[in-house]
């Protein structure tokens, strides 16, 4: 435990020109006291670490001493090469640099972990796009890849519904879901998201934006993709279910959706039924989801969505009598 740790002390030493005895325990989530008796034991151990006493004090490593990664395990080894993702990494024009990142990792490696990456290779693999689609590479995405690693801005043309509009943006970054790439960028109104393969032109600026030091993609896209979720969800369905319908429900609409009507609906009926309320992105849209369910599930309304029910389910009949 106590190797591992030294071992994070240093390489958290090599990060950065100097850090506190306070910010050091908090990363190593031990003790000041502790902080300074490891310091201590690197010390003696040939590592330059170096104590600047006073208020505005801390440790760092003298001489520009480096460490090889030799303090790695086998699981850290084989998280490591885990943590991309090839075809993202490929869409994006990075697949070389990535490449010599590895050998680079692996030459750094200790002989007996340099099969970390083939061992993974073997045992996980990552495939983005969703079942049943043709995964497309936007033929702009590498352009825009640069821009977002460069942080210059772009002037860019994108096909909107009804017609293509011209933006001055600057790319923070990107998001791959489910096959499909997404960009978060700054316009003249805030921040917007839109999707890399509906964009006409992109032509970079040559200058550059600072990034708000406040702003992390992870948070961002979170916040987002529920807000387009929820937005999309204009109207109701009111949804009598057997036990199997509940179960199958989050698999043929909106997950989260789903699992939120079915927590809120009421003790079952007689017939071991619920009914739920849930919301849907469009009539239609809800006739082709529920469809799915088959006699699982009987819409109760509103009136015109059982109509369309009741239409289908007599087509239907007609077509097997």
């Amino acid at each position: 435990m106590r190797a591992a740790r030294l071992i994070k002390m240093v390489l958290l030493l090599q990060a950065r020109p100097s850090i506190t005895g306070a910010e050091l325990a908090r990363e190593l989530e031990v003790s000041e006291r502790t902080v300074t008796r490891d310091a201590a034991a690197l010390s003696e151990a040939g590592i330059p670490v170096y104590a600047d006493r006073g208020r505005a004090g801390g440790y760092r490593l003298i001489g520009g001493y480096r460490t090889r990664l030799t303090g790695l395990g086998r699981t850290e080894a084989e998280a490591l090469f885990l943590s991309g993702v090839p075809s993202a990494l490929r869409e994006m024009g990075l697949a070389d640099a990535a490449s010599a990142a590895r050998l680079k990792v692996s030459a750094a490696l200790l002989p007996e972990l340099r099969d970390a990456s083939h061992t993974v290779a073997q045992r996980f693999h990552l495939d983005a796009p969703g079942w049943w689609r043709e995964p497309e590479t936007p033929e702009l995405l590498p352009r825009i890849a640069d821009a977002v690693w460069d942080d210059l801005r772009i002037t860019v043309r994108y096909r909107r519904r009804d017609a293509e509009v011209r933006r001055e943006l600057e790319p923070y970054g990107l998001v791959l879901k489910a096959g499909v790439w997404y960009l978060a960028a700054r316009a003249e109104g805030g921040f917007r998201v839109y999707r890399v393969d509906r964009f006409a032109a992109v032509e970079p600026s040559g200058a550059r934006f600072t990034r708000a030091e406040d702003f992390e993609l992870p948070a961002f896209w979170a916040e987002r993709a529920d807000q387009f979720a929820r937005s999309i969800l204009r109207e109701q369905a009111v949804v009598r279910l057997t036990p199997a319908g509940a179960r199958w429900l989050p698999h043929v609409t909106d997950w989260a959706a789903a699992e939120e009507a079915v927590r809120a609906a009421g003790e079952p009926d007689g017939q071991g039924r619920i009914t739920v309320t849930l919301p849907v992105e469009s009539y239609e849209v809800a006739l082709a989801q529920l469809l799915g369910l088959g006699p699982e599930a009987e819409v109760l309304g509103p009136p015109e969505l059982r109509e369309l029910f009741a239409d289908a389910a007599r087509r239907t009949a007609r077509l097997y009598e």
